[in-house]
């Protein structure tokens, strides 16, 4: 009679499969792991890495895959590793999704939108944005006849303009001065308004950085620096930022602004607050930074005939 030979539990062929499917489930869940966690220490090699940290709250949708594939292979050491980059996710963007602001009383409401080069209706637009209750209104790509007919939309309840250029602010307040903003583009594409709010004064920036190109980052970083080396020469004591930065909350290059200002999505928003593109959000490079005031809430806005959903904050 022929020996017959049994296999240890866990051996032949059956186990070496399992285990390396194991092995794959618990190194892709390190990757991830890594990759959330240390993003901003991969090279910002022609935009490599400031894309990276645009997209890496979008990292997390990697956890259900894995989990996923971990109940279908039945593996209690995969589904634990997989909880290490959940743990991750959580903590860095998982805060964001709690409710922000103390809701107390609100002196001073802002909106701020791109409005789009070529908007086929820019009363629509803007009608929206006066719909919220804002006090004031900021645009960027504003071309020269969508200047005028949102000027004649606005006028009755936003009788104060002051405008650049492709820039603008309409403010239900007298606007003491302005002034055009050098960010380094080829035209000024920003300025800063002094708004005689109920409170007390408060200097508004309506901006609009240099764009970003597949590739190439530069010249919205070079627009980044000088915007925050002029606010760091700026004293005014209450100080909004209103406008497209061409960067996202997640990206290491706005850095140099969030060092020197508060975001009123971070503290009083809820959820990552994406705005673009408008039609399904996947990142947010529209903002409202502050300081000297207390935010009380942030919102983002759909609105009709733009390729951008608007942004909105309540101060006192």
């Amino acid at each position: 009679m022929a020996e017959s030979k049994i296999e240890p539990a866990g051996g032949g062929s059956a186990g070496r499969r399992r285990r390396r499917r194991d092995t794959l489930i618990v190194v892709a869940a390190a990757l991830l792991t890594a990759l959330m966690a240390g993003h901003r220490l991969i090279p910002n090699i022609r935009g490599l890495g400031s894309l990276l940290d645009s997209g890496v709250p979008f990292l997390g949708l990697g956890v259900p895959l894995l989990a996923a594939v971990a109940l279908l292979a039945r593996s209690r050491i995969a589904l634990a590793a997989v909880l290490v980059p959940a743990l991750v996710w959580a903590v860095l963007f998982g805060a964001a999704w709690i409710p922000g602001g103390d809701g107390g009383p609100v002196q001073l409401r802002v909106a701020s939108q791109n409005l789009r080069e070529g908007n086929p209706d820019p009363t629509a637009t803007v009608g929206t944005l006066a719909g919220t209750g804002a006090d004031l209104i900021a645009l960027q790509e504003l071309s020269e006849d969508a200047d005028e007919s949102v000027t004649g939309r606005l006028r009755e309840r936003y009788p104060h303009r002051a405008a650049v250029t492709t820039v603008g602010l309409w403010s239900r307040f007298p606007i003491r001065d302005f002034v055009g903003v050098d960010t380094g583009l080829a035209w000024t594409r920003a300025l800063r308004a002094v708004v005689a709010a109920p409170g007390g004064d408060v200097v508004v920036y309506v901006v609009h950085l240099g764009s970003v190109r597949a590739g190439d980052t530069g010249t919205r970083d070079r627009t980044v620096t000088a915007l925050a080396d002029r606010i760091r020469q700026d004293r005014a004591e209450r100080l909004i930022v209103l406008g497209d930065l061409n960067t996202a909350t997640t990206d290491r290059k706005i850095e140099p602004l969030t060092a020197l200002l508060n975001d009123a999505q971070a503290d009083a928003g809820r959820g990552p607050g994406f705005t673009w593109p408008a039609a399904l959000p996947l990142t947010r490079p529209d903002h409202v930074l502050y300081r000297g005031l207390t935010a009380a809430y942030a919102k983002v806005v759909r609105t009709p005939a733009s390729d951008h959903r608007a942004v909105t904050a309540g101060f006192r």
